[in-house]
């Protein structure tokens, strides 16, 4: 079974999908419907596209996204060079995201010289799909950022058609879709209450175009002939068709908007009907999984969100975490007196602070030193019981 969160994972990944056995595809098209299925055009994730079945039992959320994103980097990759050999394919992601990493951008400052290749990869990955630094800002927006991965994907594709990303390829199909978005709002006849926070949460995604000021009024205004791909004018619509969505239906004057968009990018009504219903099938299938149709509510959908997430990673490293608490006697003691009565402010100081520094020892445990993720320690302490129920109990036979 794969781990997302530890090392080594590309690898095991490649080793377990047997690619030398598996054909290349070489349509657009069919490439495009399969992704779109997975729920990665949308940005959320229920399945991938594999030759080999992936068993997600146990993963936290962000690991979905990372083996997606791998998996169709990789695709794309082998659609537009008809090889699939995972070497060859690691080096060009690599020199492609070298690239598309801006003169003083710190997205990829994890990456390290003295590593090796796909080990850098699980590292830029990682990074890419955590591109929301506020741990609860993060949580409510990954719908939107992780939608805006395809961006990626398609800039890749550039990047192995002419070995070099087009310049400002990146900011101009950031601010198309944005502008897009404010246009496809505009047409709506009933506002939701979640326009507002749409058009934010992908002003949040953008990563090349955050100080752009594009003011479009109209879709001829956009000069969508930059697109020439079938994959790009495919994307637009269907990010076009999302942001319509968000009140649960399409009116007569926003399905005119999609279809003009199309008459535009000169994409077959046919296409943009499929968009139609498909964005209205995977929406309301998957809406009560989506956290941007959770806003409602967010503090709750936080915790609901959060929680297992955490446990998975608190029981994946049991033993490192029993090891480093029982070696602490002081914070031993605390948590036991925690179970029997409540700890005063200096006692519950210092239990957040002696978890911290263990929470420093172990990597995966890092999500607790992130800015907000001290609102996770309760979830922790919590669950410390369940992990030293024999040493607690000593501890309070002591006491």
């Amino acid at each position: 079974m794969i781990n997302p969160s530890a090392p080594g994972w590309i690898d095991k990944y490649f080793s377990k999908q047997k690619l030398k056995e598996v054909n290349v595809s070489t349509s657009s098209d069919l490439f495009y419907q399969k992704i779109r299925k997975t729920g990665f055009i949308y940005g959320h994730i229920v399945s991938f596209e594999t030759a080999v079945p992936i068993n997600t039992k146990g993963w936290v959320q962000n690991e979905v996204p990372k083996v997606a994103l791998l998996n169709t980097l990789h695709a794309i990759y082998s659609l537009t060079t008809q090889d699939n050999n995972p070497e060859n394919f690691i080096t060009k992601a690599l020199s492609f995201y070298n690239e598309m990493n801006p003169k003083g951008f710190s997205l990829f400052k994890k990456v390290l010289p003295n590593s090796g290749p796909s080990l850098n990869l699980e590292k830029i990955i990682d990074e890419r799909v955590q591109t929301n630094i506020d741990i609860i800002n993060k949580n409510f927006s990954h719908i939107v950022t992780n939608a805006l991965l395809f961006v990626d994907v398609l800039a890749f594709r550039q990047y192995l058609l002419h070995e070099q990303i087009p310049e400002k390829y990146l900011k101009k199909i950031e601010e198309t879709i944005n502008s897009l978005v404010s246009l496809a709002l505009k047409t709506k006849l009933n506002k939701s209450n979640y326009d507002d926070l749409l058009i934010k949460l992908f002003e949040a995604s953008v990563r090349y175009s955050k100080f752009s000021k594009v003011n479009v009024q109209n879709l001829e205004e956009l000069n969508l002939d930059y697109f020439s791909s079938e994959l790009e004018k495919y994307y637009l619509i269907d990010m076009a068709g999302m942001a319509l969505w968000s009140d649960g239906q399409i009116e007569n004057e926003e399905v005119y908007f999609l279809h003009k968009l199309g008459e535009l990018l000169k994409v077959p009504d046919d296409f943009v009907t499929d968009s139609i219903k498909s964005t209205d099938d995977f929406i309301n299938k998957n809406k009560k999984d989506i956290p941007y149709f959770n806003y409602s509510n967010p503090v709750k959908h936080f915790y609901d969100q959060t929680t297992q997430s955490v446990i998975t990673l608190i029981s994946r490293n049991k033993n490192r975490l029993v090891k480093e608490i029982v070696e602490s006697k002081e914070l031993m003691i605390l948590l036991a007196t925690s179970t029997r009565r409540d700890l005063d402010e200096k006692e519950k100081k210092k239990v957040k602070k002696q978890l911290l520094d263990i929470c420093k020892s172990v990597p995966s445990l890092t999500i607790f030193l992130l800015p907000g993720g001290s609102l996770l320690l309760p979830i922790l302490i919590k669950f410390i019981p369940k992990l030293l129920p024999s040493a607690f109990n000593e501890n309070l036979d002591v006491e």
